[in-house]
């Protein structure tokens, strides 16, 4: 992954010096475990660790690399140039083990070391996003279906959604974790008919590993599979999360919008701009990550008991997709934490349509007062459609500007027009005291609309 969108914290974990270091400490408590059974000399197993206990530095990755180039091969490469710091005991070493019992465990050491900083980065967000949610809990906002006014709800019910939407990433990511946490010290295809299985529960426990129960040549790749799945799933999360700010932060609703820094420039060509770069960056970088899923579950199938065609894709997958998803969900924290929110701006389209949003409360009303649904539903809707061409919006004749009657110029003068159409109506009038509707509609509406907040934060937060 490139550096602008790389952080140190995720990027040594796949830099070389990290991966031989890995492959050595594999090497080594396999040395000790061997010696204990007798298989190899004591001798040998303390001189690996005595003299080939050293930093990789670049002149040591370069000397492997070197290695390799004539050798073809970067395992061989690796033990060439171990043996030449170990000296004649060196050639106890890897006694009945093949590459891939190095290879694959040191990958789900990585792995798991990944999935750690992953776990605290959404710790992290977890505690932004609770922060925000109990900050807003009762602020209204005009919720949205299909991008269209519906009901009221509360920026605390957001910021609780994605809350609720994030502990179940963090629980799937901690079922991958322990998932992919898993050791194969056993040979050439996995039949352990050159090492005892006594290594393998040897080396899984120095490293806080697992044995794998049944491996071939290679530990089976559903369960890599899984951990990129759920850095997909944590990757799409974010990205709800960003198209909700972007929407929020478009000129026309302006309901909440990115921290703009003193200094920070929209445009390069219009001064007054101020744009939702940060979610526009996270939503590409989902984009990113999610490009690892694929080829994760397209490495499940494998010839036999193995072959590298998932190698190559898990060279380049492991670190872009969790290098990646640390620098954007590091990136989300701070957007959350920082989001500005403009309650004003939020009552004001609430309410911009003239009491629309309580059409399904007078529904309701009318069906409990001897009104059949079906006619309760006609007279809300023709009702609600007059309150929508009373502001200019006639869908029956979008090229022109609709116009008004008598009545629907009146509606004009009214804070609640929706409640003005129903006065009028001959049917609602026939079927209960319009005093009676007037009462309802009297009382808080946002009240009605959010009297189960509580309930739901218990149910989310506890």
């Amino acid at each position: 992954m490139i550096p602008r969108y790389s952080r140190p914290e995720m990027t040594q974990i796949w830099e070389p010096a990290n991966k031989f270091r890995i492959w050595f400490e594999i090497e080594a408590h396999a040395c000790d475990a061997l010696a204990e059974l007798g298989v190899i000399p004591k001798a040998a197993a303390k001189a690996v660790w005595e003299k080939g206990n050293k930093p990789y530095t670049d002149a040591r990755i370069a000397r492997i690399d070197e290695i390799e180039l004539e050798t073809k091969h970067d395992m061989i490469a690796f033990l060439t140039e171990l043996a030449e710091h170990v000296g004649e005991e060196g050639r106890f070493v890897h006694q009945g083990m093949t590459s891939s019992d190095v290879l694959d465990t040191c990958l789900a050491v990585q792995m798991a070391q990944a999935a750690d900083i992953l776990l605290d980065n959404l710790d992290e967000l977890l505690a932004a996003l609770k922060v925000r949610a109990e900050e807003t809990k009762y602020m209204a906002c005009i919720g949205r279906s299909h991008g269209i006014h519906a009901e009221p709800t509360t920026m605390g019910l957001k910021f609780a959604r994605f809350y609720a939407e994030f502990k179940r990433s963090k629980e799937r990511l901690q079922a991958a974790r322990k998932d992919i946490a898993t050791c194969a010290i056993s040979g050439a295809i996995g039949t352990f008919a050159n090492i005892d299985p006594a290594v393998e529960e040897y080396v899984a426990e120095k490293l806080g590993l697992t044995p794998e129960p049944i491996s071939t040549q290679v530990i089976p790749r559903d369960r890599h599979a899984h951990f990129f799945t759920t850095l997909g799933i944590i990757a799409s999360s974010m990205e709800n999360i960003a198209t909700e700010i972007r929407h929020l932060q478009r000129t026309e609703v302006r309901e909440a919008q990115e921290y703009f820094a003193p200094g920070q420039k929209g445009s390069s060509a219009m001064p007054h701009k101020r744009n939702p770069i940060l979610t526009e960056n996270l939503t590409g970088m989902a984009r990113i990550v999610r490009m690892a899923v694929t080829p994760a579950l397209e490495n499940v199938a494998l010839w036999h008991e193995r072959d590298i065609s998932h190698s190559s894709v898990e060279r380049m997958i492991g670190p872009d997709a969790t290098i990646t998803l640390n620098f954007a969900l590091k990136r989300l924290i701070g957007t959350v934490a920082k989001l500005v929110v403009y309650p004003d701006n939020m009552m004001n389209q609430l309410n911009n349509f003239g009491g629309i949003h309580d059409a399904q409360r007078v529904l309701l009303f009318l069906t409990q007062n001897n009104v059949s649904r079906e006619t309760a539903y006609k007279i809300v809707q023709r009702n609600a459609m007059l309150v929508w061409k009373s502001f200019g919006i006639d869908p029956d004749n979008p090229d022109s500007t609709p116009e008004l009657n008598a009545i629907e110029q009146g509606a004009t003068e009214h804070a609640n027009r929706l409640f003005y159409f129903l006065s009028h109506d001959e049917d609602l009038k026939a079927a209960l005291d319009v005093k009676d509707l007037k009462r309802l509609l009297d009382e808080d509406s946002i009240s009605y609309h959010t009297k189960r907040v509580d309930v739901i934060f218990q149910r989310v937060f506890g």
